[in-house]
């Protein structure tokens, strides 16, 4: 499946721009803007699980649209674009998390495929202390190779000890990418008015360039009104797809 477009850092910022100014609140500080950036997309992927559980709750209601109207596909369409798989050896007894772990999706043994058939081993995860303690020392649900369970802490324990490679599927941290080749970065969003070439757009897909402005403005101090952001986002959505078309 194809990625959507990053969010353009230029159009979110020429939009608060605009609404400073029609706000009468003057110039936008970059460095500001480039810190708001970051918390502003950072807020809008966290709320993302919000509304994904909402979504769930509602479908379990009977109240969700099918197909392509569905708002949990909505959702978990957004999230895929942060799901990241990684194999990990034992160092020390444990396997250390991803750095750019944000939540994970789920914990496999990192077996191979054989006849056609994978040997990889789906792991249990655990995030309680105590529960882990009753799951090892009974004689009912001790832990084995064919179903290993794991203690999520600080570092990730997996039982039993004797599996040295696991493949954690997560959702990452969400980052910057660049404008001109769309390849992700380890940088976060960021604006220069002096070099285009430095520009790093959001993670974050296009679709969610009016959140990103509403967020931003907030934190500046505007008064908003929703009529403003949807002004101002089209019209600096359609500038871009006009000059990309030149």
């Amino acid at each position: 499946m194809a990625q959507a477009n990053g969010a353009s850092i230029q159009s979110v910022y020429n939009a608060v721009v605009n609404l400073a100014n029609k706000d009468q609140q003057g110039i936008v500080n970059i460095s500001e803007f480039n810190s708001f950036a970051q918390v502003a997309q950072l807020n809008i992927y966290n709320s993302l699980f919000d509304e994904l559980k909402d979504a769930q709750k509602m479908s379990r209601a009977s109240i969700n649209p099918g197909r392509d109207k569905s708002r949990i596909k909505r959702i978990q369409e957004d999230l895929s674009y942060f799901s990241k798989t990684q194999t990990v050896s034992k160092t020390s007894g444990t396997f250390s998390k991803p750095t750019d772990l944000s939540r994970i999706i789920s914990v496999s043994t990192a077996g191979s495929i054989l006849l056609d058939q994978s040997t990889k081993k789906p792991v249990e995860l655990c995030y309680d202390e105590e529960k882990i303690e009753r799951i090892l020392i009974s004689n009912l649900s001790a832990p084995t190779e064919d179903f290993p369970v794991a203690l999520v802490s600080d570092n990730i324990h997996v039982f039993p000890t004797s599996i040295n490679k696991i493949s954690i599927r997560y959702y990452k941290i969400p980052e910057g990418r660049r404008e001109s080749n769309g390849l992700r970065t380890n940088y976060q969003p960021s604006y220069s008015s002096q070099n285009s070439a430095a520009l790093i757009d959001f993670e974050l897909p296009e679709h969610y360039i009016s959140d990103l402005v509403y967020e931003i403005a907030k934190m500046v101090g505007l008064n908003l009104r929703d009529a403003d952001i949807i002004s101002y986002t089209g019209q600096e959505m359609l500038t871009r797809k006009q000059s990309e078309t030149l």
